[in-house]
This record gives C-alpha cells, sequence and structure tokens, in this order.
C-alpha cells in the first residue's frame, strides 16, 4: 500500500511538472514566432528582466530594473569598461583650479525625442527645480549635497550651449556625480513641478508613473518608449533625434528596437533563451554548465566579465522609533537586531563558502565590503579589512555572552525566556534568492535561531523597506560603482535610502523615537568628509575607515559576489561586456547580423 501511494503520489508530481514544462515552452514559443516575424521586418534585441519598471519618473524612481539607461542621458557619461569619464550631450567641460567651478557646452543642435531643441535651460531646470526642489523626494538631493553644511551646487545658464555648477567647497567626485545623472526636458515637466494637486503638493510626483502613455515620455537617449504591457514586456524604439553618429556620419542606435521581456523565473527565462526567444539572458550559476555544453550548437557566447559590481546582503531593522505609538519592529524582536553579539553571531554563522560551492556553483567570491571589489576605493581582507569566517562555536559563544541562552532542544533563547525566530523577506521568482534564503534558514537554525523564510513580490519588500517600515530582516541587493559618494543615500543617516534605519520619507507619518548610533553617525561623517577631499591617498584612507566600521557593526551582513556571466547570441555585433556595464552600456553601437 505504501508503494503504491508513493508511486501515484510520485507520476503526479510528475505529470505537474511536465505539464508545466510543456506550457512554459509553448509560451515561448508563441512567444518566439511572433518575435520571429517581427524581428524579419525591423532589427531587434530582445532580453530578459526578472520584474517590470515602477515608474518612468527618473526623479521619483527608487528600484531596479529601469528604463532610464535606454531613453536618457547625462552631461557626460562613463565607459562601460574602463570606467573613464567621455562627453555625452556635453561635449566639453572646463574646470576651474580650485575645483569648485564647472562649465559644460553643451553639442549643437541637440533635439528631445519629440524633437524639441534641448538646451541649458533644460540642465538649470533638472537641477534648480527638480533635484533641487525640497518639495520633491528624490534620492539624487542626497548624493549631490556638500560638506557639513549639506549644501547643494549653485547651477545657472550662460548662454544656450553652456551652463556653469559651482559648489562652496571643494567636492571630489563633482564631475561625475553632477555630470553623470539624466537631464530632464523642461518644456514636458515644467507645468507638473509648479502645479500642485488637491493635496497641496507638486503633480510632479504622480507625473509620468507607469500608467503613463509610454510615447509621451520625452527623453534624449538612444531609445524612446513605445509600449508597455506590464508583467509581460517594454517596448523601445529608436529615438530619430539622437545626438550620436559613428565615425562615417551615419545616425545611431543601429538597432531599430528594443524588447525587454518580463521573465520573473529564472528558470523560465533559461527555457525562452535556449528555444531561441531572447537574444541575452544573465545566467545563473546553476545553468552555466548547461549553457556552455550548447554554445557552439547554440549560436551564442557567454561572457565573463568577473566579479559583479554590487553587494548582496542581509540586513535587520534597526529603527527603534514608533509610528501613532506603535513601534516599527516588536521591542522584543529590536532589542535582539540592535545587539551588536546578535549580528556578528549571525554572520559568523552563514556558510559562505557553502553558498559559494552550492548556490552558485563554485562561481563567486566573498563579499565583506559595502564598496565593489573593483572600486579602487576598495579596502580588502589582505589590507585588514575584519571578516567573518564560518564559526557556528563563535557565534554561540556571542550570543551566550549577551545573556541568550539554550533550552534542552538546542533552541535560542532571549534572557526573558522568548524563543528567537523573526522573518526574512526576499524577492520572489529567483532561484538564487531562494536557494540562499534556504541555506540562510538552514544555516541559522544550527544556533537555535528560527528563520521563517518569506519571498514576497518586490513591489511589496519596497513598500515595507521605504514606507510602512515593518519588517524583521529581508535579503537584498545594492548595485555599485567606481565612486562611494553614490552610495551616500545609502550611508547618510538621514538619506532617502538608509534601508536599516530608515527615516521617514517626505510626507510620510512622522516616526517618534528614532535613534541614531554613534558608528552610523560616524561613516555617515567620513562619508561627507571623504566627498571633500581631493588627495586620493587620504579619500582611500577615509573610505577604507567607513568599511572597517561598516564590517564591525554589521548594518550588512555581506554574503557572495557573484561572477558576472551573460550568454549573448552571436549574430548581436560590437558587444563590449564588463560587469560594471553589461551587455547593453554601449547599446548605441551594437548591431544585429542578419539570419
Amino acid at each position: 500500500m505504501i508503494s503504491a501511494v508513493f508511486s501515484t503520489t510520485t507520476l503526479r508530481r510528475w505529470f505537474s511538472v511536465l505539464l508545466a514544462l510543456i506550457l512554459a515552452i509553448a509560451l515561448s514559443s508563441c512567444t518566439l514566432s511572433q518575435f520571429k516575424t517581427e524581428a524579419a521586418q525591423v532589427p531587434q534585441i530582445v532580453f530578459r528582466n526578472p520584474g517590470d519598471p515602477q515608474s518612468f519618473n527618473y526623479a521619483m524612481n527608487q528600484a531596479s530594473p529601469t528604463v532610464f539607461g535606454y531613453i536618457y542621458d547625462g552631461l557626460i557619461t562613463e565607459n562601460g569598461v574602463t570606467a573613464d569619464v567621455e562627453p555625452a550631450l556635453a561635449e566639453s567641460w572646463d574646470i576651474s583650479e580650485d575645483n569648485k567651478r564647472i562649465v559644460f557646452t553643451l553639442r549643437e543642435g541637440l533635439k528631445w525625442s519629440d524633437g524639441e531643441p534641448l538646451t541649458t535651460d533644460d540642465v538649470v531646470f533638472t537641477y534648480n527645480d527638480i533635484f533641487f526642489n525640497e518639495r520633491i523626494p528624490t534620492d539624487f538631493r542626497d548624493v549631490l549635497r556638500i560638506g557639513e553644511s549639506r549644501a547643494l551646487p549653485k547651477v545657472r545658464k550662460l548662454d544656450d550651449r553652456r551652463v556653469e555648477f559651482t559648489v562652496p567647497e571643494t567636492f571630489a567626485p563633482f564631475l561625475r556625480t553632477v555630470g553623470g545623472v539624466a537631464i530632464l526636458p523642461e518644456h514636458a515637466l515644467r507645468e507638473a513641478v509648479f502645479t500642485n494637486n488637491r493635496d497641496g503638493k507638486p503633480k510632479f510626483l504622480s507625473t509620468w508613473g507607469t500608467d503613463t502613455d509610454p510615447k509621451k515620455i520625452i527623453g534624449s537617449g538612444a531609445y524612446t518608449l513605445e509600449s508597455y504591457t506590464p508583467y509581460e514586456r517594454v517596448i523601445f524604439r529608436r529615438n530619430p533625434y539622437y545626438w550620436r553618429k559613428d565615425a562615417q556620419g551615419n545616425p545611431q542606435p543601429y538597432v531599430e528596437r528594443l524588447i525587454w521581456q518580463t521573465v520573473e523565473s529564472s528558470d523560465t527565462g533559461l527555457i525562452q533563451f535556449r528555444s531561441g526567444g531572447l537574444d541575452l539572458l544573465e545566467i545563473a550559476p546553476s545553468s552555466f554548465q548547461l549553457l556552455k555544453r550548447e554554445e557552439k550548437r547554440g549560436n551564442f557566447t557567454i561572457k565573463n566579465g568577473g566579479p559583479d559590481f554590487g553587494t548582496n546582503f542581509i540586513t535587520f531593522n534597526l529603527n527603534k522609533g514608533r509610528r501613532k505609538g506603535r513601534p516599527l519592529v516588536d521591542p522584543i524582536k529590536s532589542r535582539w537586531f540592535n545587539t551588536l553579539a546578535f549580528r556578528q553571531a549571525v554572520a559568523y554563522a552563514l556558510d559562505r563558502q557553502a553558498m559559494i560551492n552550492n548556490v552558485f556553483r563554485g562561481l563567486g567570491e566573498f563579499q565583506d565590503s559595502p564598496i565593489s571589489v573593483q572600486s579602487p576605493y576598495y579596502f580588502s581582507p589582505k589590507e585588514g579589512l575584519k571578516v567573518y569566517d564560518y564559526n557556528p562555536e563563535k557565534a554561540k559563544e556571542l550570543l551566550l555572552g549577551a545573556g541568550f541562552k539554550y533550552n534542552n532542544k538546542n533552541q535560542l533563547l532571549d534572557a526573558d525566556g522568548n524563543r528567537v525566530r523573526f522573518t526574512l523577506l526576499s524577492q520572489a521568482g529567483s532561484r538564487i534568492s531562494d536557494s540562499i534564503g534556504s541555506q540562510l534558514k538552514s544555516d541559522l537554525s544550527q544556533i537555535g535561531i528560527q528563520v521563517d523564510f518569506t519571498p514576497i513580490d518586490f513591489a511589496v519588500m519596497i513598500d515595507k523597506v521605504l514606507n510602512t517600515l515593518e519588517w524583521e530582516c529581508y535579503f537584498g541587493l545594492i548595485t555599485g560603482g567606481i565612486e562611494p559618494n553614490s552610495g551616500a543615500n545609502i550611508w547618510l543617516p538621514d538619506g532617502q535610502f538608509h534601508p536599516f534605519n530608515q527615516k521617514p520619507q517626505p510626507g510620510q507619518p512622522p516616526i517618534e523615537g528614532r535613534e541614531v548610533a554613534d558608528w552610523e553617525e560616524e561613516i555617515g561623517r567620513l562619508y561627507i568628509q571623504g566627498a571633500q577631499e581631493v588627495d586620493e591617498a587620504k579619500r582611500k584612507e577615509i573610505y577604507a575607515e567607513t568599511q572597517r566600521l561598516a564590517q564591525e557593526y554589521l548594518p550588512f551582513i555581506h554574503l557572495v559576489n557573484p561572477l558576472s556571466l551573460t550568454a549573448v547570441r552571436d549574430r548581436i555585433k560590437n558587444v563590449k561586456y564588463s560587469a560594471l556595464g553589461g551587455t547593453l552600456w554601449n547599446v548605441y553601437e551594437l548591431k544585429v547580423r542578419e539570419q
């Protein structure tokens, strides 16, 4: 009887899996057929994103993935391979000897995607009326603030092609910071900025959401938005007014259309790529060996960009505040999370080598710093950065020393006898996130902690982390870069994205009793100091100290840095792949060879 039941259950399980597989292949085949028909008419590139865009409003966006890299340019750009600063909307710039003044000269004849002229009026509007407007809650303001005074740059028009930026004191990342952000169209957005809604707030706050007709979004980048179907795709069309031309004077980009397929499941993405429905696919380690064997037959090449930019981590909600008298975090759990020995014990209990071996199939490295390993400001363990090698006995020792205890079932209790148990959130639909969450749950069970691993929709998680602030622990990722000051909004205690102790966003209910720790204040102070220092050796030491403090006090417990791997169809030419820029950073140069 047991054998018969087992056999029936097994058959049902395999039938369900087979049915799901057939359905996925059928769906991808329909998509493939549709896109092959369309591809015969126009050259296009189809790629996967795991989620939908959360906004079409550049200044208000706080989540990735985004459409902005395709539809906007800044005054300058960063080479995706070398990280060198290169001209973009500005053809040149002059920096004063004291590094307090930059004059950008725009290219002649620039136009927006609707054909309207793009001038220095747009630059001044973008900065003075949007980024520097205190009525508009944008993360960019944190990155642009300067020194102890937190002053903002002064921006003024010199003429239709020249615009001047000045700062009251030296600001080391001046050029990359002010030049690298997108410029926004005054003629399309001015009314929304200066007109209030019924609540007395600028209409801009709700302008260009994802419910807006994509064709009404005005940009300056290589592509424009053609259509958006939630949970399915975003289609980009070549911008006929884009400023770039090749050496022969031919307009760029060459590829007529980009198609962003929203494919939440990495397994479904793999099926679609193997069946020909996708031209690019970021590869999960679990898929690497399979796809490596298929490179020649499948007419694609796997690009290895080395260690990925950015970090992944878990973080605890350290906010001790209350809203309307109600604690954001259960006070019992808040005491655990705010106990340094607890966070350090959790770090020692995580078997990151097993994570590399099992989750990333050996295609990863330890991550011990909030600064990307490729950055010249990265401070390595070899230089003295503290690390938390797997040591569950050390973890138990720290917990016992902090007043925790174990019952006869080896369950961890606090000093008052409360079982130590918390919820770990992650984005749903990612096999890697699910695997990491399962291992974290298993690892922490070895030191008596019960973890309730709960994958949820990404938008819901963002709402909890940034709006309601009612969460306990989450697994997340932050994109990285060369310049540490780009993370100022994360590390300044009053930054717009300071997730482990988030202040209320503008317009949200106030928080009573929020506390900022001394180490937290010190990291924020050092980020200000680092932006003021122009001597590179001194800057490196300042940011090294921020990394020392971050690893000592663990607002983020960093995990593993995977290799950056992407499969690219051989028919796509001029790809210059890197971990920094990815596959599409030079999308204007890409060509699609006819089949």
